[in-house]
């Protein structure tokens, strides 16, 4: 019986080590549901932002941080800055390829075809152009669009004949 008192520590011991976990726990996971709603809504705001490139320039810019922006297609084109702008709508049909685009990475148009036959996507032949994935109809489609690069790729992906096979605005 000389080792019931310890034993009686122990017990006791542990069971303050029980409430103090328990406790801790409870706390963590009051803490997790209150923040929980205010980190999802940071990761929804910074997923808004829509990170795109200017189409006369190509500076990386967001919509939120575009210096200017025009109507195009029933969309919004955004610029750098008032120049590129003021070139863009001076020429349209030599920055159409990049507008195109970028009108995809804002999500203002979705791809409804492949780009290039005007075709069925099939999801698993897609590669990824800058921030933008294009999915095609096939691997034929896609070997085409990956061999070529640079102007040559947006051209063959973006271009206008390209757009208006595989792509749509989506209506404001």
């Amino acid at each position: 019986m000389r080792y019931a008192p310890r034993i009686e520590a122990f017990q006791a011991f542990y069971a303050r080590e029980i409430k103090m976990t328990k406790l801790t726990t409870l706390l963590s996971f009051t803490l997790l549901v209150t923040l929980l709603p205010t980190l999802v809504g940071i990761a929804a705001e910074e997923s808004d932002k829509k990170e795109c490139k200017c189409p006369v320039a190509g500076k990386a810019i967001t919509v939120d941080t575009a210096g200017d922006s025009t109507e195009y297609k029933d969309a919004t084109v955004y610029f750098c800055c008032g120049g590129c702008k003021a070139k863009f709508e001076a020429g349209k049909e030599k920055f159409a390829t990049k507008a195109n685009m970028q009108l995809v990475a804002t999500k203002q148009a979705k791809q409804v075809k492949c780009p290039i036959a005007g075709r069925p996507v099939n999801d698993a032949q897609s590669i990824k152009v800058d921030n933008v994935t294009v999915g095609f109809c096939c691997g034929g489609c896609k070997g085409k669009a990956s061999s070529a690069e640079g102007d040559e790729q947006l051209a063959l992906l973006f271009g206008e004949k390209a757009f208006a096979k595989g792509f749509e605005v989506i209506k404001k």
